[in-house]
Order: C-alpha cells, then sequence, then structure tokens
C-alpha cells in the first residue's frame, strides 16, 4: 500500500507542472521567446514524434536495468528539458530541447507503467492505474489554475518562475520515485531478440486501434473551441465549464469505473461500450449548432467514454504484455497517446469543421467501429500469446 501512495504522490507532484506547461508553454515561446506559431508547433510536434519512436527502446532498458532507476534518470532529464526551455531563445535549441523533453516524457511513461506493474499484482493493477489516473487531473488543475496566473500577469518574470516551478517537480518526483522499493530486471534469453514487441503484430492491432479511440483527446482542448466560436452562439466561458465536467468528473468516477473491469473479455466490452458512447457524444456535439445546452450533454457523455476507454485499455495493455517485457510493451502502447497529439488536432479540425454535422458522425462511427473491433483483435493476441507459451 506504501508503494501504491508513493507512486500518487509522485504522479501528482509532476502532474501539476505538466499543468502549469500544458496551459502556459504556447505563451511563453510565442511572447517571450518570439518564436512563430508555425515554428513553435512544428518543433513540438518533431519532439513529440522523436519521444513515441525513442517510448519502446527507453522501456526496454527499464526492462534490462530495472524500472526504478530508469523512470528517476527519465524523471531528472524531463527536469533539465524543462529548465532548459528557459534559455532557448531561438528556433534550433528549441527543437533540440522539446526533443528532449518529448523523449523524457515518453520514457518516463513506459518505465513508470513497468515500475507499477513489478509493484502491484495483476488482478490490482488497472485500479491502481486508474487512481494515478485521477491523481494527475486533479494536479494538471491546479498546475492549470497556476497557469492562468502567470497568463493574467504575462510578465517575463512570471512565466520563468513556474517554468522552473516544472523542473522543480520532476525533482520531486525523481526523489519520491526513489524511496519505492526495487524491481528486478527481467530475464532475457540469449537467443531473443531485444524489441521482442515490434514482432507482436496482434499487439501492434491492438495499439492501432488504441490510438484510433485517442483521438478524442484534442476534441475539448482545440476541436470544440473552434466548433463554439464557428458554428454557435455559446458563451465563451462554456470551454471552462467543458474542462471542469472533464477533470470533475474523472476526479470522481474513474476509480469507480476501473473496478468493474475484470479481465481481458470484460476490458474489450469496456472498450466496445467506449465507442459506441463517444458516437453519441458526437451526434449531441453536432446538435448544438441549435443550442449551447447540447455542449454540456455532449462534455458528459464524452467524459463516460474517455473513462470505459482508459480502464478497458489499461487492462489490455498490462493483460496482454509479459510480465518481464512490461516496460518495452507499455512504450510500444503508449505511442498511440503521441499519435494523437500529432495527427489529431489537424484531422478532426478538418473532418469537423468542414464536414459540419456529417464530420461529427463520421468521427462516431469512427470511434465505434474501432471500439468493436477491439475484442476479436484482444482475442487474436491472446491466442498468440498462449501459442507462443
Amino acid at each position: 500500500m506504501n508503494s501504491r501512495r508513493i507512486l500518487a504522490q509522485a504522479q501528482f507532484a509532476n502532474s501539476v507542472g505538466d499543468g502549469v506547461y500544458l496551459v502556459t508553454s504556447a505563451f511563453y515561446f510565442a511572447r517571450i521567446v518570439g518564436l512563430p506559431a508555425a515554428e513553435i508547433g512544428l518543433g513540438l510536434t518533431l519532439g513529440w514524434a522523436v519521444g513515441s519512436v525513442a517510448g519502446v527502446p527507453l522501456g526496454h532498458l527499464a526492462d534490462r536495468r530495472g524500472p526504478r532507476g530508469v523512470a528517476v534518470l527519465l524523471a531528472l532529464a524531463t527536469a533539465a528539458a524543462v529548465a532548459s526551455f528557459m534559455f532557448v531563445r531561438s528556433f534550433a535549441p528549441f527543437v533540440l530541447v522539446a526533443c528532449l523533453y518529448g523523449t523524457a516524457q515518453t520514457g518516463l511513461s513506459a518505465a513508470r507503467q513497468a515500475l507499477l506493474a513489478g509493484l502491484v499484482e495483476p488482478a490490482e493493477r488497472t485500479v491502481v492505474r486508474a487512481v494515478l489516473q485521477a491523481t494527475l487531473n486533479g494536479g494538471l488543475a491546479i498546475g492549470a489554475g497556476l497557469g492562468g496566473l502567470a497568463l493574467w500577469l504575462n510578465t517575463p518574470a512570471a512565466y520563468l518562475t513556474l517554468f522552473a516551478l516544472d523542473a522543480v517537480s520532476f525533482l520531486v518526483a525523481a526523489a519520491l520515485l526513489l524511496r519505492l522499493p526495487s524491481v528486478a530486471p527481467g530475464r532475457v534469453a540469449a537467443a531473443e531478440p531485444k524489441l521482442v514487441v515490434l514482432r507482436d503484430r496482434p499487439y501492434a492491432v491492438v495499439t492501432l486501434i488504441n490510438a484510433v479511440m485517442l483521438f478524442y483527446m484534442p476534441l475539448l482542448s482545440v476541436v470544440v473551441p473552434l466548433w463554439i466560436a464557428e458554428r454557435t452562439s455559446a458563451p465563451s466561458w462554456v470551454i471552462s465549464a467543458l474542462l471542469l465536467i472533464n477533470t470533475g468528473c474523472v476526479l470522481l468516477f474513474q476509480v469507480r469505473m476501473a473496478r468493474r473491469v475484470k479481465g481481458l473479455r470484460g476490458a474489450s466490452a469496456s472498450v466496445r461500450r467506449a465507442g459506441v458512447v463517444m458516437l453519441a457524444a458526437c451526434a449531441v456535439f453536432a446538435l448544438s449548432a441549435y443550442g449551447w445546452v447540447f455542449l454540456l450533454v455532449a462534455a458528459g457523455l464524452l467524459v463516460v467514454g474517455e473513462m470505459l476507454l482508459a480502464a478497458g485499455a489499461w487492462e489490455i495493455s498490462f493483460g496482454l504484455a509479459p510480465d518481464d517485457q512490461q516496460g518495452q510493451y507499455q512504450g510500444f502502447f503508449g505511442t498511440g497517446v503521441a499519435v494523437a497529439r500529432m495527427l489529431g488536432p489537424v484531422a478532426l479540425t478538418a473532418l469537423v469543421l468542414g464536414g459540419g454535422t456529417l464530420g461529427w458522425l463520421l468521427l462516431g462511427a469512427l470511434f465505434v467501429t474501432a471500439g468493436a473491433a477491439m475484442a476479436p483483435t484482444v482475442r487474436w493476441a491472446r491466442a498468440r500469446s498462449l501459442e507462443a507459451a
């Protein structure tokens, strides 16, 4: 139980820093550093692209060297990257630091999942992961509030102070992770390839399906605000209300939702239901042109789908991965987040704002199709793993 508490404390510490970064980074790079918007977008995209590639080998390193030590080192590397942003004044250094930041963050996520798998019994992993997700949302909310204060002050000192706070938050997380028990490295056969996950085709398809489902991520942060501005008469404060609904529901209900998911079959059913609920959310978002109250209903449906997806995906990602290779498998599964962050805003903005109601319905159909495809893919992956065993 103490290990779970420390994991949650470390998650909370750096999620406060993440919340600060998410709210202030674009304004800092544009207003203080003076980079054009196109260069900021390109640099951040390259950073996450490099990070998505580095996730698997860093996860493999966590498997071979022990996840606790690797997680601590990557938390320190993230702190160094955030601190380096304070000294960036041109595009080339910005790209280099963004790549370091994306690599360290992606690798840290994989190492943490391997650490969780090594410290928590299989039956409890999804519930503990849900606790960490709720903790993360709480930290993000606090960090976003601090970031809002910096935006209000809009001075170099305010931005630099919060970037320093972000760096310190990862130093605190590293110190907390160091207090966890050590997890023994996994053993590997001499003839076994190093990155086994890259040869696991069923797991790759499972990861692809999850990546498609994760395209919900840019909806509230990018697509819906643009939809509100262009297609509805809703007041601007509604955007904050939608984010509050999302954060509050995850804090209150994610753990309860995760407790209901038992085994791969239950997890697949949870993902399938998530697709149906997301389809309903997209249909209600399309109705918001006729009244902004539909936005609140749609946001409620979307967060239910998000929680169903998260609970099912966590159970599947842990359940299909060999225990001694959780790091590289979780690193590979986590690439879905990077893909959604890179491609989601552009693809969904074009689909929804260009297609209107039809665009929303097509997006919902994509979610429900991906959700339905998860169960047969998980059965295929499970059968392949049993054959290999």
